[in-house]
């Protein structure tokens, strides 16, 4: 991990780089004769291994009959890495091998697992690499419970293992053409998959905080808020859900209660970034349709493998907002105060990802033959790295496809990051006299 001194690359801006390598050599593993069956273009190649890589789970073919077993294991391995991140095995081959590590890693680090500093750091990947595998491992011993009986050993452990990672890591890839639709009522395949993904969008910070502290006091406040944050967002998703599709003939109508329960329960926590169905989401109503955009765009948590603007940058907004019209200066929540830089960063993130969203859905909706509302679910699926879609991906243009590759990568990386390889560093720190504009 010794950078050469010739490449002075800022950690924003080799983080792009890794992330652009491991894709570009993802897509050549993905178009060699032994991955697929058959011959793939290369568009969709390189779309296929960004959509891993970013632990998106969006797919121009299925998965299940256009990959060998081969080409899946490459998917899986690619979701492993984007899940866990290039930076954190690099650290973990230097930790075996006894090499020292640098404060330029530890920086670099800092900005693959949106750290606030970088101690810590070294810390904190050993226990991602505990808590990853151990869980995984776990996670795909129950599954397959369900799967050997069904595939037989070696296809049902490997279709276990398949899930099992791509749940945890927020991908939302099935080898099922169908998703999991078929196993919408089936307690185990629901709770195991939805608790892998809700454990993993939840954020590595907030499972370390958990582990190393025995009380609720002593939790930091960004895990209280997303642990508060994520139950109550859950459980009002599950009840709308329900409510808005509960006459749907298409999707919850015909089922028996049970079944609507389980299917109102999964699909309310997956659009945060896991990109798993027990539903068809094309034939969902229009309300609840708006509604998961709403939830794919906010997100996960931070230092997690989803995407989005991230829940706790969503719930910064909305306490700023809060303390603003009760006429008070300090956003304060749980005895805590949050720093004013806080909320400016929380607004920054917010904006850009608007920006660059609407960027992408002018752009779509010139070149692709598709409605308007499955092309904003399509786009802000990308962005919040979610892999739900209306079932329109496979049929993008060339031109369309690369936009969502970009919007894919975007949402992984993050738009400040992106934007900070761009950026050039302040030379002087000077402000300005104030004066007051007229808002609102």
């Amino acid at each position: 991990m010794n950078i050469p001194k010739v490449i002075k690359l800022n950690p924003p801006q080799l983080l792009v780089v890794v992330f652009c390598v491991s894709i570009s050599v993802g897509t050549l593993l993905l178009k060699l004769p032994i991955a697929a069956n058959g011959s793939i273009g290369w568009i969709d190649a390189l779309f296929i291994a960004t959509s891993a890589m970013t632990v998106t789970g969006l797919a121009v073919v299925d998965i299940g009959t256009t990959f060998t077993v081969f080409g899946q294991f490459i998917i899986a391995l690619l979701v492993q890495l984007g899940g866990l991140g290039i930076m954190s095995f690099a650290v973990l081959i230097y930790i075996v091998l006894g090499r020292r590590i640098g404060i330029k890693e530890r920086l670099l680090m800092q900005h693959a697992l949106n750290q606030t500093s970088v101690g810590g750091i070294i810390k904190l990947v050993k226990y991602l690499f505990l808590f990853y595998f151990s869980i995984e491992f776990f996670a795909m011993m129950i599954l397959s419970i369900r799967w050997v009986p069904e595939l037989g050993l070696w296809k049902g452990l490997f279709y276990s293992g398949f899930h099992a990672i791509s749940a945890f890591n927020n991908a939302g890839f099935s080898l099922f053409s169908d998703g999991l639709i078929g196993y919408r009522a089936d307690p185990l395949i629901n709770l195991t998959i939805s608790i892998l993904f809700i454990i993993g969008g939840i954020g590595f910070t907030v499972l370390v905080d958990i582990w190393s502290k025995n009380s609720w006091k002593r939790l930091s406040l960004h895990t209280k808020l997303m642990l508060w944050g994520s139950l109550i967002l859950n459980a009002a998703a599950m009840l709308f859900i329900f409510a808005a599709e509960y006459t749907n003939p298409l999707t919850l109508g015909t089922l028996p209660l049970g079944e609507k329960l389980w299917a109102s329960y999964f699909q309310a926590v997956s659009p945060r970034t896991a990109g798993f169905n027990t539903l068809d989401i094309a034939s969902m109503d229009e309300a609840t349709l708006f509604f998961i955009i709403v939830l794919m765009f906010i997100g996960a948590g931070s230092a997690s493998t989803g995407g989005g603007i991230k829940l706790t940058t969503a719930l910064v907004i909305l306490l700023a907002t809060l303390t603003f019209l009760r006429g008070k200066n300090e956003i304060s929540i749980l005895r805590r105060s949050i720093h004013s830089s806080i909320v400016m960063k929380a607004l920054a993130i917010s904006m850009v990802s608007i920006v660059f969203v609407i960027f992408a859905l002018l752009i779509l909706n010139l070149t692709e033959a598709q409605s308007f509302m499955s092309i904003l679910f399509e786009v802000v699926s990308a962005f919040g790295t979610v892999g739900l879609s209306m079932g329109i991906t496979g049929s993008l243009t060339a031109v369309g496809k690369i936009l969502i590759i970009f919007i894919m990568f975007l949402g992984k990386v993050g738009p400040l990051t992106l934007l900070f390889t761009l950026a050039k560093p302040a030379k002087e720190k000077y402000s300005y006299p104030k004066e007051d504009i007229l808002t609102g």
